[in-house]
């Protein structure tokens, strides 16, 4: 019981977020996935078609 009621009082210590920066946050976060996930497709993709050429 005493760890919970440390962690009742840490929680009260968290400097949250507003709603806006917090949203911008998560668009930053999924923006950069969606960049990363692009960026990877592309290059497999790329490093597929090289493979398969090499192969022929």
């Amino acid at each position: 019981m005493n760890f919970l009621r440390s962690v009742k009082e840490e929680m009260k210590l968290v400097s949250w977020p507003s709603k806006k920066q917090l949203r911008h946050d998560s668009l930053v976060v999924i923006e950069t996935a969606i960049i990363f996930a692009l960026m990877f497709f592309i290059m497999d993709t790329a490093i597929q078609a090289l493979i398969n050429l090499i192969i022929r």
